[in-house]
């Protein structure tokens, strides 16, 4: 079924490109001419009006259609000079290739090119879809003044972080495993650190962030909640630089550039970078922080390192291939809990092909990583978690005057080994290979003001002999230039599922394993279900309304129906009871934004609201991520000569989560000695705790938070310069809870004031 798939997709693009042969296409690449970078949605416009488009992430662009004859091709970008370029479509079906390079103005400000911008939202559908550049990464205040971009999606709206531990992100309604993050198309599938401000991933490194929080098109799959598309950028193409830092959190470096320099005449040129960071909270802490590291506090006990690196090599024409590879470590060791760590080993290589005669771009990736996590805690209790992916994947886009076409295909081979040691004794153990095979096809239509993008996602869970068939559609409607309606829905399915649990404040343990072969019980249904996939039904309507040039609003409302979520049976008390069992869910809300942009200032202001349940077949209850209300406002303005300094400001607000309130304690025996033991005469050390019937009946007090940057750029010379970073975390020392440890009786708080500064030397 999936060979007639690819062979009728491939007719398609035949026909499509005999209908499209009388006119002519230019496209390119626009690139800075000083590094060589891409220039990312650049406004690519022609002299006569009628064709316009923005460059992509690779700064490249595509225009068809193109009558026959001489025509001038306009490119603007902001903190660039104009640039015209004049061309000829000698015949019909020609296809003209032009590397573009554009000088810088000079000063670049932290700004992005709200023309383009613009443009791109009255041209595609874009539901529930943000991107975040690097520049906009490092001008939010964060914690240690090293941004982090765990810290800025903690500010797009419906996303929630239950605290500064764990490290754990919940999108719109969905645990973590139910997103997936992908570090240049490879997925990560424990990308952030057990200190919840860092993740594996490098700022510098970062070219652009997709985040897609719910309804997301046929090209994504393999999760039912949200999608994080992460993409490093190329070495320096020109020259050897870099950057060396610290402060009281980590230390890292960045060393990239040319290995053949890029030149305007010729095609070929290949460049590397290279990344590290370690942390030294886990020392620096009892000098800088004795009230967070004192004789009655565990201190900061973190520990991590992160190793990332890429050989980039662009062959002519647009096609490019990179090899990259990552090494990702986590130790966190605290007497009082646990000690645990995990290790992220993989690498891989993707490759853009395009060809010279066609209007068919290729895209493939292939890689691999393994992830592996074990802790023995307190109870003496072992968990281990291994999980190795293989992934395959081939994407082909083909471009028309008016739609556009995208179909591929993904092999994803997992073998996940795991154990896990219940409070009752009894031991789920589990070792799998599975094969994951999926092809999806999408066709974006633009009918005067309607735009719709119809998809189809196909998957075949070859371990289970189940195949799925997920329809997605989205629709964006412009009622004018500057008033937009948009909508999406879909179905989704996914064959991996976690350790963790919803009902958990801070998972430390992570595990993973693909759908169980076995059995999974529903008490819902009171009996085993034929259907073992994680599933989910997404339905987003919103509109935009662009108020002024500079300011513009967003506005969607969600509904994600999570029909399946299988999860391993904690309270197994026999060796008969099941391992797996079935709950379901829903999560909706919606979500409001307005953001206001200036030359050389930055105003952003986020609102949610959200309700999220589960159903486990006792009782529907609120989870412990259920933060009701959310409220962001993140500022950022550059002011000083040259505006070398940068002031951030970032302030949260939230309503509390729920928890399970007390009843009662009582003495637990654990009756070591069996039926023998003297329950009369022996005094228990151990205390029970009797919990409401009403699973998260209560709600913990509001959070609120201001954090602030005060940032000064020193320039030595053109290319050797300093960052001086000053930060404030918790400005105003909110004693904001954590959780409360209900057998010592004490309160445990997030994290309190804490200055600190940061130097940078780029070079």
């Amino acid at each position: 079924m999936i060979k007639k798939s690819i062979i009728l997709f491939v007719f398609t693009i035949i026909a499509l490109g005999q209908i499209t042969a009388q006119t002519g296409t230019i496209r390119g690449n626009v690139l800075d001419k000083e590094t060589g970078e891409p220039i990312i949605y650049g406004n690519i416009i022609l002299s006569d009006g009628n064709s316009n488009t923005t460059t992509d992430l690779d700064g490249f662009f595509a225009l068809t259609k193109i009558p026959v004859g001489k025509h001038i091709l306009k490119i603007s970008y902001i903190g660039y000079k104009p640039y015209e370029l004049e061309f000829e479509i000698k015949k019909a079906g020609s296809i003209i290739y032009k590397k573009i390079f554009i000088e810088s103005e000079g000063i670049k400000l932290k700004s992005v090119d709200i023309t383009a911008q613009k443009s791109r939202r009255k041209s595609e559908t874009r539901i529930s879809k943000l991107e975040i550049s690097q520049k906009q990464l490092k001008a939010m205040p964060s914690i240690g003044g090293e941004a982090d971009i765990i810290q800025y999606l903690q500010v797009v709206p419906g996303i929630i972080s239950t605290g500064d531990q764990g490290g754990q992100l919940y999108i719109r309604g969905g645990s973590p495993v139910q997103n997936k993050i992908t570090l240049d198309g490879l997925t990560i599938v424990n990308p952030f650190h057990s200190i919840g401000s860092f993740s594996v991933f490098e700022t510098e490194a970062v070219k652009n962030v997709d985040v897609l929080t719910g309804g997301f098109n046929a090209e994504n799959g393999g999760r039912i909640s949200a999608i994080v598309n992460i993409k490093t950028k190329d070495g320096n193409k020109k020259r050897l630089g870099g950057f060396v830092s610290a402060n009281p959190f980590l230390v890292k470096s960045m060393i990239e550039g040319p290995i053949i320099k890029l030149s305007e005449k010729s095609g070929f040129n290949a460049s590397f970078l290279l990344t590290g960071k370690k942390s030294i909270i886990e020392k620096s802490a009892s000098v800088l922080y004795p009230y967070v590291s004192g004789k009655d506090s565990i201190g900061l006990p973190y520990n991590f390192e992160d190793l990332y690196g890429k050989l980039s090599m662009n062959l002519g024409n647009g096609s490019k291939i990179n090899l990259f590879g990552f090494n990702f470590k986590d130790n966190y060791n605290n007497p009082q809990i646990t000690s645990l760590g995990w290790k992220n080993t993989g690498g891989g290589m993707n490759f853009r092909i395009i060809p010279g005669s066609s209007s068919l771009i290729i895209d493939a990736i292939f890689g691999y990583s393994k992830y592996s996590t074990e802790t023995i805690g307190l109870d003496k209790k072992r968990r281990f978690s291994q999980l190795k992916d293989f992934t395959s994947i081939f994407n082909f886009s083909y471009f028309g005057d008016s739609y556009k076409v995208e179909y591929g295909f993904e092999v994803n081979t997992i073998h996940t080994n795991f154990v896990f040691d219940n409070i009752f004794d009894q031991r789920i153990k589990e070792f799998q290979n599975t094969t994951n095979i999926s092809t999806f096809m999408k066709y974006r239509k633009t009918w005067g003001n309607l735009i719709i993008e119809p998809g189809v996602r196909l998957n075949y869970y070859a371990s289970l002999g189940d195949m799925k068939l997920e329809p997605r559609f989205s629709f964006k409607y412009n009622i004018n230039d500057d008033f937009r309606l948009k909508g999406s829905a879909g179905k989704y399915t996914q064959n991996i599922i976690s350790t963790s649990n919803d009902k958990d404040v801070v998972n430390y343990f992570i595990g993973f394993i693909s759908s169980p072969e076995e059995d999974v019980y529903s008490f819902l249904d009171k009996k085993n279900t034929k259907d073992k996939l994680q599933g989910a039904i997404h339905g987003i309507f919103g509109m935009e309304y662009d108020i002024l040039d500079n300011l513009e609003f967003n506005f969607e409302t969600y509904f994600k129906d999570f029909t399946q979520l299988v999860v391993i049976n904690r309270n197994k008390r026999k060796i008969d009871d099941p391992n797996y069992v079935v709950e379901t869910g829903k999560a909706y809300g919606f979500d409001f934004s307005t953001k206001y942009e200036l030359k050389n200032l930055y105003l952003w202001l986020t609102y949610s609201l959200g309700f999220v349940d589960r159903n486990d077949g006792e009782q529907i209850y609120p989870t412990v991520f259920d933060r009701r209300h959310n409220v962001n406002v993140l500022a950022n303005y550059n002011f000083g000569k040259d505006y070398s300094w940068q002031l951030g400001v970032r302030w949260n607000f939230g309503s509390g989560f729920p928890f399970t309130k007390t009843q009662g304690f009582y003495n637990q025996l654990f009756f070591k000695d069996g039926v023998d033991s003297d329950y009369k005469t022996e005094n228990p050390d151990n205390i029970g705790v009797v919990y409401s019937p009403v699973r998260n009946g209560g709600r913990l007090p509001y959070f609120h938070r201001l954090d602030l940057s005060l940032q000064k750029t020193v320039k030595f010379s053109k290319h050797l310069n300093a960052e001086i970073t000053a930060s404030i975390i918790n400005v105003y020392n909110r004693k904001n809870i954590f959780y409360f440890d209900r057998i010592n009786y004490k309160r445990v708080n997030q994290l309190p004031f804490l200055p600190a500064l940061g130097i940078k030397f780029g070079f």
